[in-house]
């Protein structure tokens, strides 16, 4: 079926009435399934073709796949494979006039119910930076039915589907970045109710804890509360970012409060709890905590770390830094049996003990450098006679003016205990 134009430049009337209608539908918010579906039918018309098909490039698995026809499960094709593999490699249209005699097509044929596809006319669909999105093949049942016309009018039912193909891309899109953008309102409103009101009074001491969320919510919280005269101090960071972290580090700690109301020690507190996360957490979840109790009568600290480090003690009397490795591994990575004892530590005088999230330690600057223990320890050693919450300022402020431009990619998570001097 041959088509006889003075001007094969010239689209006919009724085509380019029907590919104006597909312009006017693309503004309507019609699913793109039956959009493509609709520019197939349309294109069926202006290009003369028995049957058209529609091949979507998955920037993922990098394959290209079948949505129109529909059939299930949908066919698939590697770039390269078939001549819509070769057009989506190529972005070069291809006129195919004689299916029976062509190698390629014969070892991977494009048959439709109703009729022997005869020719084949390949055209790529491509996006505004000729990106491929996809690509359309039109059928039929004649030897040589494709002229310079369809070759004319294909790129522009093409260009259709593209624009199609781009607004779903960038509606799902959007609609991610607001769930994305719920998620992390809903997560960090939950660390923040988490986080004490205020300070704790505790005889003898000076009592700080900070928290700067970043814009993609992670799982840092902390907690300072007076159980039954000790200090209780918690700081934990949950693997990841979003509502999940979150919800994970709020969980320990509401476990933690309840077994300490019901009279658990500290030891049975932490193997109950770690081992109440490793059935409930995913293979790849985990989080790193320090928990402990101060006694501010004894200055004792007794606490487990697990894979939360470095703790940093200060020394007032020598201005000396001792850093301490975490005393576990991270919570709810695997079971406990018990065993497993606090590891204590005795604030002397103007001593201070500083649970610092990772936050701060490895606050990157754009050259990739990281703010580090080293400086952290200056600052303490320089500011440790302020106020906590003026030193906590500092050591935020210093991490903040190393990075420079850089932002800030993980939870800041600050808490200082200063024994006050005598």
């Amino acid at each position: 079926m041959m088509k006889h134009l003075q001007n094969p430049n010239e689209i006919t009337r009724e085509s380019l009435v029907q590919i104006l209608e597909i312009m006017h539908r693309l503004a309507a918010p019609e699913a793109m399934p039956e959009l493509l579906r609709e520019i197939i039918e349309v294109g069926k018309v202006a290009i003369v073709a028995e049957a058209g098909v529609l091949w979507l490039y998955d920037r993922a698995s990098k394959d290209l796949t079948m949505v129109a026809p529909s059939m299930d499960p949908p066919p698939k094709l590697q770039v390269g494979q078939g001549w819509a593999g070769v057009c989506a490699s190529t972005h070069e249209i291809s006129n195919i006039h004689e299916c029976r005699d062509d190698e390629l097509f014969l070892q991977y044929p494009v048959q439709l119910m109703g009729f022997e596809t005869r020719s084949i006319l390949n055209v790529p669909i491509l996006g505004q930076e000729d990106n491929l999105l996809g690509v359309m093949q039109w059928l039929g049942q004649h030897t040589g039915q494709f002229d310079e016309h369809d070759e004319w009018v294909g790129p522009a039912l093409a260009a259709q589907a593209a624009v199609a193909i781009q607004h779903s891309y960038m509606t799902d899109e959007l609609l991610a970045n607001a769930v994305l953008k719920q998620e992390v309102a809903v997560a960090r409103e939950i660390q923040m109710s988490t986080l004490p009101r205020r300070m704790p009074n505790v005889p003898g001491y000076d009592v700080h804890g900070y928290f700067l969320p970043t814009d993609h919510t992670g799982g840092d919280l902390f907690d300072l509360v007076m159980l039954n005269g000790q200090l209780f101090m918690l700081l934990g960071d949950a693997t990841g970012h979003g509502f999940g972290p979150a919800l994970s580090a709020t969980q320990m700690q509401a476990m933690l409060r309840v077994a300490f109301r019901l009279g658990a020690d500290l030891d049975e507190a932490y193997m109950q709890v770690n081992n109440q996360l490793d059935e409930d957490l995913p293979d790849d979840r985990f989080i790193t905590a320090f928990m402990g109790f101060l006694d501010p009568v004894t200055h004792k600290v007794e606490y487990h770390s697990g894979g939360q480090g470095p703790i940093l003690h200060f020394r007032a009397a020598e201005g000396r830094c001792d850093w301490y490795k975490p005393t576990n591994f991270p919570v709810g990575v695997m079971p406990l049996d018990g065993t497993d004892r606090a590891v204590s530590l005795t604030l002397e005088d103007g001593d201070i003990l500083a649970l610092v999230s990772d936050g701060v330690y490895e606050y990157t600057a754009e050259d990739g450098s990281q703010f580090g223990e080293e400086r952290v320890a200056e600052i303490m050693r320089e500011h440790y006679q302020l106020p906590m919450a003026e030193l906590t300022g500092m050591l935020v402020k210093g991490a903040k003016a190393f990075g420079g431009d850089a932002p800030q990619a993980d939870d800041i998570t600050v808490v200082l205990v200063r024994r006050l001097p005598t």
